[in-house]
């Protein structure tokens, strides 16, 4: 079988392009997160795989959930998912969108794990260091890992920065014993 996100990919880009020419990219994004989330649930991922329910129902289902932000084009698209029995695939179509639409709106998502919890006048200075880096608005993640000992990790996508001291001493350790 096909991985999962090499099916999802196309109906990704066919949702981003339509919200894109319709100007409503947060709207769909917020549906597509909604409906992802709807068809996790282990009771209606067992509806998913019935033949026994039609493929309008299960539309007419997702619909509902994801409240009144539908235009005709977002219910034509939730019909063509459920006739090719892909709504089970909402939730890779919702990440693939999403990260579309960071791509198109220049935004991307930096995690920042520290040995200590950083203050919200060190995250601002942080992002604003990070935005002029890496030329994009910056979603500022933090989590907090004792692990590191002191200093920080940074990750963008593909892109790692580590400055935790725990790295340093294991550079260090690896050189000495080389």
């Amino acid at each position: 079988m096909a991985e999962k996100t090499t099916i999802a990919r196309p109906y990704a880009k066919a949702a981003f392009q339509e919200a894109k020419d319709d100007k409503r990219l947060a709207q769909w994004s917020e549906t597509l997160r909604a409906a992802a989330t709807a068809v996790r649930d282990p009771r209606v991922h067992d509806l998913l795989g019935s033949p026994s329910v039609k493929g309008e129902d299960l539309a007419q289902f997702v619909m509902g959930v994801t409240g009144p932000a539908l235009d005709e084009h977002g219910q034509n698209f939730f019909r063509t998912l459920a006739e090719n029995r892909r709504l089970g695939f909402l939730p890779e179509i919702a990440t693939l969108f999403d990260a579309f639409k960071d791509e198109e709106e220049s935004v991307v998502d930096v995690t920042v794990t520290s040995a200590a919890p950083i203050d919200a006048a060190q995250q601002q200075a942080l992002s604003k260091a990070l935005e002029r880096k890496l030329k994009r608005s910056v979603r500022l993640h933090c989590e907090t890992d004792t692990a590191l000992i002191g200093g920080a990790v940074l990750r963008a996508g593909d892109t790692v920065i580590d400055g935790s001291l725990l790295s340093r001493l294991k550079r260090i350790a690896f050189e000495l014993t080389a």
